[in-house]
């Protein structure tokens, strides 16, 4: 049964038309929204690439991050639900890796999961690796920042069409840059 299934069937179909509505309509429109990712970045804001990995020790990684970024980036944990700033974000411009600032998703591609958690329907192609976690009862798929290795969330296939993806990111694994001139 997937989220939109779900929600109904628990009185939240509002949630569930938000879900389905918040994403482009064609998969066209998602490749579209990947390729022209750096028209969301600031005037002259530079890009980390993804070939120039960032390696530091766990001491140095506990001196750069806040503690519970930390935890979640390194130490693969979780925050808890509801509690990020960024479940709310909703000016235009790039959501980046907190440890490295690789930029990770638009504003575009993010949408209201109604999870507690900043959720995205795509990715800016290339910026993470999977990998398989088994901490819960069945498997499910973990994602990390492909230049620093931070854990940033898991993969469902619960999201809206047309990716049927959503990305469940931890805000704590998060910076947000505004486009030069967005407002709150």
């Amino acid at each position: 049964m997937d989220r939109r299934t779900v929600l109904k069937a628990l009185g939240l179909a509002a949630l569930a038309r938000q879900a389905a509505a918040a994403s482009p309509t064609t998969m066209k429109g998602v490749e579209e929204l990947q390729k022209s990712w750096k028209t969301f970045l600031p005037a002259g804001a530079s890009v980390p690439s993804p070939s120039e990995p960032v390696k530091l020790s766990k001491d140095e990684w506990k001196k750069k991050l806040p503690s519970e970024s930390f935890h979640v980036m390194r130490e693969e944990g979780t925050e808890r639900a509801g509690t990020s700033p960024l479940n709310d974000e909703k000016r235009p411009g790039v959501f980046a890796c907190a440890g490295c600032g690789l930029p990770l998703f638009t504003s575009e591609m993010k949408f209201e999961s109604g999870t507690g958690w900043p959720s995205f329907f795509t990715t800016i192609p290339g910026v993470f690796e999977m990998k398989k976690d088994h901490y819960l009862i069945y498997p499910r798929t973990e994602y990390h920042c492909v230049r620093c290795g931070g854990h940033h969330g898991h993969l469902f296939d619960d999201g809206p069409p047309p990716t049927g993806q959503r990305y469940c990111n931890n805000g704590v694994a998060l910076r947000f840059i505004p486009k030069d001139g967005a407002k709150a």
